[in-house]
């Protein structure tokens, strides 16, 4: 690498070197931030002949992260000189400066695909011949003096020859799946993780286990990274060229974000009760014997039991009647039935969803609505703003378990509410999907306008939630937007959500605002870490958040004293069975006796395919999708679509305008059903 920094961003040449470790291609591109809104700024990539592509702020700093490109996928847009690259546990998003810098670099990465592998099968135009004895492929054994066996062994190299066309079979498979990822991102799966949890229904969980590669072996750091027996199938496709649309910030300075590998304290809620003891901290790799003292959070009402007007006890239940039924669902037996048509036009068979719509899944950011009321009756306007970030971040909470199936799409008008938060959600857009929703306590309210729209770069599925979140207490009211979400290894092996980037939740008010950002996993564990400051009016630093948005957040009193703002209601034993809900989102679906008589005719406890699936009646929710959609489009046709009744238009944001719960009281009378 050139020691000194260059005036003018520039590529360097292609290199050819027999050194692995020898640069093939390095120079200064435009790489987009980390952090949400900020722009691109200008990196020093290095390509490696090993195939690991890595950055730094200058030429002979330390690397910032880096992907090996036999793991990735490349997707590019030659018109605005974008290229993404995507290892499925990290994306860069790369902006060259011209079409020459464009061309040279996709040289490159062509090469690094192509000719990184250890193992020269795997190479294309590889200068070793089947034909011949001189295979140095690191197989074939070698004579006491070092030397190769003069003959060819035929059943050796009848292996290779079936390797290379499993290769050939792999790169035609993962081709088409490419194509049909890209073509299904676009169309209306309605996924956000407010929206339906998996931002894709459920994927095939693997190829063919006998065509299977090997997969790439990580070392214990971040930037470590070596390959294994790796596959070449990676393929190469265009993205749309309105992908990246940023102002571009050359001077700014990306902050580190480096991998945390050390464990987090584990905050799972044990039967005992816990009082403000000290605790010792688990995890800590320098050995200290400090003490961290937690204050725990106020012991939040139960969810499994709430009382009527009446003070008449409900309990709630803690299990489905019936956990999955049949197969989760395979893309590919849904595309042979459906050959020749329009991808975006093909209706998902009941077996990729869950049994509860995305209403339903909009009222689980609101389980811990507890934090609002605690934030309304705090005289502390830190501590108040701390509670509101506290609940913003227990929004994701419900989501560990949820990446391989979808909520059902409500219908227009559709609605759903939850006395236990007087909780009223309606969808409002068929096309795009936008449903908003109110909730209210003890001084405070609630609202938020649900939507999303998706990108698809090859292994990964980012959400990007669109839409502000309000919380309003008296005269101060809070906004803020979610970060984006990744649905990781949706070509195969484990899916998993992954939420990243910077959330802000803001008083309007006072100005106070505190910054949380969702930090990346490593490539050993899943930490979903969180941490977060809090700024005062004046920007001034005044506090501190740390935590995992799957278990808890804490606030730093000092250097020993946290103050636990929230934990998760733990998860009951049988989720893993029961599609991966949690406590409460077993709830929603039940229709217990104070609300059995006064529902209204449109909420989603009342769709019969949504009740078929819970019960496990599999073809009855079928048939049951199937009829409520046809009805719908038959509405549509005839000019008899419903509209919203409880949400009026507001700019881009969808605002209660009330008398749903007046109207409950009345018995519904002018409501008419949709089933």
């Amino acid at each position: 690498m050139p020691e000194t920094l260059p005036k003018a961003f520039t590529s360097g040449p292609l290199v050819s070197s027999p050194n692995p470790a020898a640069p093939v291609h390095e120079g200064w591109v435009l790489k987009k931030r980390r952090k949400k809104m900020q722009g691109f700024a200008r990196r020093y990539f290095v390509l490696f002949e090993s195939g690991v592509l890595c950055y730094a702020f200058e030429p002979g700093k330390p690397t910032r992260d880096q992907i090996q490109l036999q793991q990735a996928t490349i997707s590019t847009s030659r018109n605005t000189k974008d290229i993404h690259v995507d290892s499925g546990n990290a994306t860069f998003h790369i902006k060259c400066l011209d079409t020459a810098d464009f061309d040279n670099w996709m040289t490159a990465f062509r090469l690094g695909k192509d000719h990184s592998s250890k193992f020269s099968l795997f190479k294309k135009g590889s200068s070793c011949s089947l034909a011949s004895g001189n295979h140095h492929l690191g197989l074939s054994p070698r004579h006491g003096n070092g030397t190769l066996p003069d003959e060819p062994d035929p059943a050796r190299e009848e292996a290779i020859k079936r390797l290379h066309s499993t290769v050939d079979t792999l790169k035609q498979e993962h081709a088409s799946l490419v194509k049909l990822l890209v073509a299904i991102s676009s169309a209306d799966l309605s996924m956000s993780p407010a929206m339906g949890g998996s931002p894709m229904p459920a994927m095939m969980e693997e190829m063919d286990r006998s065509a299977t590669p090997k997969t790439w072996q990580r070392h214990s750091t971040r930037h470590s990274v070596a390959p294994s027996v790796a596959s070449t199938a990676s393929e190469w496709f265009d993205a749309p060229d309105d992908l990246l649309g940023e102002a571009i910030d050359m001077d700014s300075e990306e902050p580190s974000s480096q991998s945390q590998e050390d464990p987090h304290l584990q905050m799972d809620r044990t039967n005992s009760e816990i009082s403000s003891a000290t605790l010792n901290e688990s995890g800590e790799s320098d050995g200290s014997d400090t003490e961290d003292e937690y204050e725990e959070p106020p012991e939040r009402p139960s969810m499994q039991s709430t009382k009527t007007q009446g003070q008449r006890e409900i309990v709630r239940r803690q299990a489905l009647p019936s956990g999955p039924v049949g197969d989760e669902g395979s893309l590919f037996a849904v595309m042979k039935k459906n050959i020749g048509k329009d991808l975006s036009s093909i209706v998902l068979p009941v077996s990729f969803n869950e049994p509860l719509t995305l209403l339903q899944r909009a009222a689980e950011e609101v389980e811990y609505a507890d934090l609002l009321t605690h934030a309304a009756q705090s005289q502390d306007p830190i501590e108040r703003l701390c509670y509101v970030a506290a609940f913003a971040v227990s929004g994701y909470a419900h989501t560990r378990h949820r990446s391989s199936r979808k909520g059902f799409n409500p219908l227009l008008a559709e609605t759903f509410e939850e006395l236990r938060m007087k909780f009223i959600a309606e969808k409002v857009s068929h096309r795009p999907v936008i449903m908003a929703y109110h909730a209210e306590g003890p001084g405070w309210e609630q609202y938020s306008t649900v939507s999303g729209k998706t990108k698809f770069w090859g292994k990964s599925l980012e959400i990007i939630p669109t839409g502000i979140n309000h919380a309003r207490f008296g005269d101060e009211l809070y906004e803020w937007r979610r970060p984006s979400s990744f649905m990781r290894n949706i070509m195969m092996g484990t899916k998993y959500l992954e939420h990243t980037g910077k959330m802000t939740i803001e008083c309007t008010t006072t100005k106070a605002r505190c910054v949380i950002e969702f930090k990346e996993n490593g490539y050993w564990n899943q930490s979903n870490e969180v941490v977060g400051t809090v700024y005062s009016s004046d920007g001034k630093a005044v506090s501190s958040l740390e935590g995992n948005w799957d278990q808890s957040l804490q606030r730093k009193i000092d250097s020993s004293h946290l103050h636990v703002l929230w934990r998760i209601t733990p998860f009951p034993k049988n989720s893993q069975q029961q599609y991966g809900l949690t406590s409460f989102a077993m709830t929603l679906n039940e229709i217990t006796p104070d609300i059995e008589e006064r529902l209204p005719p449109t909420d989603s406890r009342l769709r019969p395919d949504v009740r078929a699936l819970e019960e496990g009646r599999i073809d009855d929710a079928e048939n049951g999708k199937e009829q409520l959609e046809g009805a719908q489009r038959q509405r549509r046709q005839e000019g008899k679509e419903r509209g919203p009744r409880w949400f009026r238009q507001d700019g881009e944001e969808w605002i209660y305008k009330g008398g749903y719960w007046e109207e409950r009281e009345k018995g519904w009378k002018d409501v008419a059903p949709l089933w």
